[in-house]
């Protein structure tokens, strides 16, 4: 295992700045994930860490090493692709194997090594078959047990999932988190998908136009987001701009788009008439009860069922809103409401977020 440190890491093709001085830490058994739109700067970070780019400016450290001018080979790392990368004339054990015979490992250990990685991935009995007799879920297992056979310091994904239908991803992910907390390897993963980073990962890298605009763990990241880009990114937040009426201690009166609202800002430093953006999830917005922080009054345009819960797109005062509400709750009363009924809101003050 190696904990990684990447200082002020620049990467440029011609004139785009792919990653802009991009500093992180990243602990010895970690598992981090670099989250971000397409062309955000997560893989070009995540195959500079590799060794297939070398960084314009800035270092990456293995430990106390560094690693800007070390060959990809040389760097004990291990990479899962999002095309699995199989060898197609090779079996499974032989794909499996393929690193290991590159490093001349004694075949005894390369036998014991395979049939461990076989049994972890349930594997055990796909031994002689190639990739193309392989689901897609096989075909991934095979390429993450052929990264960690190799016993690599750091193990690196990038988007492994993408290819996978959306069941099969939920299982393959969940597999994927128990292998790497068994085995303790340092990893760093790569993905565009909000779920998928909240539900495997110690701590979420979220980037944007080549820099990081958060870091955090999947609670703090959801609940607390910093920036408008992270809380619009990372699932769904209502997000608007109001002006400071007044102030008494840590509560805030705003006048928004949609009203006044009442929110609880400890660290919010900003003074009366000062503009600031702020936002709060959908889930926050719920049927209005008494002794309700906040209370806002609007028209459903929208009802959207979604299983477990249903989605309210509300209007109030030209403004539109959205609200989630679980299907259970309150006796079921969600399900009750239907486009055009007029209905009161309530969101509580320590629901809202202020933004950078």
């Amino acid at each position: 295992m190696s904990r990684l440190i990447l200082r002020n890491l620049t990467k440029k093709f011609d004139d785009v700045v792919a990653v802009d001085h991009v500093s992180l830490e990243v602990e010895e058994g970690e598992f981090v994930t670099l989250l971000g739109p397409s062309g955000c700067g997560k893989t070009t970070t995540l195959r500079t860490i590799a060794g297939f780019y070398v960084p314009d400016e800035g270092e990456v450290y293995f430990n106390d090493r560094l690693m800007n001018n070390v060959p990809p080979n040389k760097r004990n790392t291990a990479m899962c692709f999002q095309s699995y990368a199989l060898f197609p004339h090779m079996n499974v054990w032989e794909n499996i194997a393929f690193g290991l015979k590159m490093r001349k490992v004694p075949e005894a250990e390369q036998k014991k090594r395979v049939q461990k990685a076989l049994e972890m991935l349930s594997l055990v009995g796909f031994e002689n078959r190639k990739p193309a007799q392989l689901s897609g879920g096989q075909q991934q297992r095979v390429a993450l047990a052929r990264a960690i056979v190799t016993e690599p310091d750091i193990l690196l994904f990038d988007e492994p999932l993408s290819n996978l239908d959306a069941k099969l991803r939920v299982q393959v992910r969940v597999e994927i988190r128990e292998m790497q907390k068994r085995l303790g390897i340092t990893s760093i993963y790569v993905t565009h998908d909000q779920d998928e980073a909240l539900a495997i990962s110690d701590r979420i890298v979220v980037m944007n136009q080549g820099r990081i605009e958060q870091v955090g763990d999947p609670h703090t990241i959801y609940l607390y987001p910093k920036t408008a880009f992270v809380a619009g990114f990372i699932g769904i937040a209502n997000i608007f701009t109001g002006r400071v009426r007044e102030r008494e201690g840590n509560r805030v009166l705003l006048e928004s788009p949609f009203g006044q609202v009442w929110i609880k800002a400890e660290d919010f430093e900003g003074k009366v008439g000062e503009e600031v953006k702020f936002s709060f999830r959908p889930e926050d917005m719920v049927l209005y009860r008494e002794g309700m922080s906040n209370r806002i009054r609007g028209t459903i345009v929208h009802a959207i069922f979604m299983g477990d819960s249903t989605d309210l797109f509300v209007e109030v005062k030209g403004q539109r809103l959205r609200a989630r509400g679980g299907n259970m709750a309150y006796g079921g009363d969600v399900l009750k409401l239907k486009p055009g009924d007029t209905v009161d809101f309530g969101v509580d003050a320590t629901a809202f977020r202020i933004l950078s």
